[in-house]
């Protein structure tokens, strides 16, 4: 009797795991990756009518200094980076503001402007946002 009850236990076990691994339409593009982290810019862009992108490295990006960035905190604070050689190479400034994240969309208010972004894609080690036909891709 207790091995059948073992083996009714045991192939239940089996049962509810591979049930609970089967990938369904309700939970497509869900990520589990956090937003939180710092985020660099490397790659601008936008997207035709058609959907096509066209993608190419960020102007804002000054040549041999770091990329700029966004650093988003635990705490829905944010810091943006900027690096610019005008007055000195690589000068480093940063602006602090806020952010909020719901299920698609992220929202960055840097000095009283808030600005609405969809999450394109989430991933551990990348975030693609866009907002009307323009496009930014952030690495960690």
């Amino acid at each position: 009797m207790k091995t059948k009850n073992l083996l009714f236990v045991l192939a239940l076990s089996i049962g509810l795991f591979a049930t609970s691994c089967n990938s369904s339409d309700e939970n497509e593009g869900d990520t589990l990756a956090p937003i939180e982290g710092k985020w660099s810019i490397v790659k601008v862009g936008t997207t035709t009518s058609n959907g096509a992108e066209t993608l190419m490295d960020p102007p804002q990006n000054v040549s041999g200094c770091n990329h700029d960035y966004i650093d988003l905190k635990i705490n829905n604070t944010l810091i943006s980076g900027d690096y610019d050689s005008t007055v000195s190479a690589c000068q480093l400034t940063t602006t602090s503001g806020t952010y909020s994240k719901g299920d698609s969309k992220v929202t960055l208010v840097v000095n009283g402007v808030s600005t609405t972004y969809d999450i394109v894609n989430l991933t551990l080690t990348e975030l693609k946002l866009k907002n009307g036909n323009a496009i930014w891709v952030y690495t960690r």
